[in-house]
């Protein structure tokens, strides 16, 4: 088949480079992918296909247009705004091209970690009690401290720094402060759960679905005095490539119990929000050891090399399913759902 590849390649700036004012934190390149990420896939789907590379940061819907792909693998993150993951696959849709993962409306309120919360509560889910902050003169009691401030519409741990886990109102307000100002977002403040935290990676639709061997983020390896959270220090600062922390354990040293009400749980929240093909989901423990849904990431990333520790693949190579096998695997699963074969 002629497969197109859509992606957002992170491209580093140079040393000389400034900011121009009021710019976003260099932080909010970390979701876009490196240009080793992009020829992993590209080479593990050229393995059985014809591949159509297509930058989304460029004129991707004539590109598409033109090429017109038998089916488009996607990991397109998308450049600005609460609805920047659903833009290729919006030009898809509107041109007839199959894709992989989810659909616009799925990675557009994924992408919302307060509306997946309140979908989620709809229908009995545990997730943690919260606020949205639009302004910096905001005030409210109903939240138990310590709690957690994130950028309402990122991901990969942007703007989770150590220091979002906030203990007093003056920490919380500061923090929000801040927030507002960089990435020119709602913050969302949640309360923290003191639990051990995991994240759940899936493959599959409907019945179909299948929970891959869980991670577990054990936070010892941290270094001494930091919070236990896995904030943007831990996933891109403390842990690098060329040494690597041992800050996960796959699979994770579950009780039998334990283990199904965290796979039953991620399962029932990858349905609810009709994601598809495959999906991360981040879960943590509270005080009693109940799981609880931290967020989704239908667009999971993908690293290619074990000492990168992106936890999908982690997850997929527990299974016996090594990195080309999980790429050609989640582009087979999509072509199934489309009846291509």
């Amino acid at each position: 088949m002629r497969v197109g590849l859509t992606f957002n390649m992170r491209r580093e700036a140079p040393e000389d480079a400034q900011e121009p004012p009021g710019a976003l934190g260099a932080d909010t390149r970390a979701e876009w992918d490196t240009p080793e990420t992009i020829t992993a896939v590209r080479n593990a789907l050229a393995e059985r296909h014809e591949i159509i590379p297509i930058d989304a940061s460029e004129d991707a819907c004539s590109q598409l247009s033109e090429t017109r792909p038998d089916i488009v693998f996607n990991i397109a993150e998308g450049d600005s705004g609460p609805c920047r993951e659903g833009y290729i696959p919006s030009i898809l849709e509107h041109l007839q091209i199959p894709y992989t993962a989810s659909d616009p409306l799925t990675l557009n309120i994924c992408l919302d970690k307060a509306r997946t919360k309140e979908i989620l509560a709809y229908y009995g889910l545990p997730t943690t009690r919260f606020r949205v902050v639009q302004e910096k003169d905001f005030s409210f009691n109903s939240l138990k401290y310590p709690l957690m401030v994130k950028p309402l519409y990122e991901g990969s741990s942007i703007g989770i720094r150590d220091n979002s886990l906030v203990r007093t109102g003056e920490e919380m307000k500061a923090r929000v402060s801040s927030l507002l100002d960089t990435y020119r977002e709602p913050a969302i403040v949640e309360e923290f759960l003191p639990g051990r935290e995991f994240t759940v990676a899936i493959l599959g639709n409907g019945a179909d679905a299948r929970v891959l061997p869980i991670v577990e983020i054990v936070f010892d390896s941290l270094p001494h005095g930091v919070n236990p959270i896995y904030s943007y220090e831990a996933k891109w600062i403390w842990d690098r490539s060329s040494d690597p922390l041992k800050i996960f354990e796959c699979p994770a040293r579950l009780e039998p119990e334990l283990r199904s009400e965290i796979e039953d749980l991620c399962l029932s929240a990858y349905r609810i929000m009709r994601c598809r093909d495959w999906c991360r989901i981040d879960v943590r423990l509270d005080s009693s050891g109940r799981p609880h849904i931290l967020e989704l990431n239908p667009l999971p990333g993908i690293l290619p090399r074990p000492e990168d520790n992106s936890c999908f693949p982690k997850a997929a190579r527990a299974a016996g399913i090594e990195y080309n096998e999980l790429i050609n695997g989640v582009l087979d699963i999509a072509c199934r759902r489309y009846g291509l074969i």
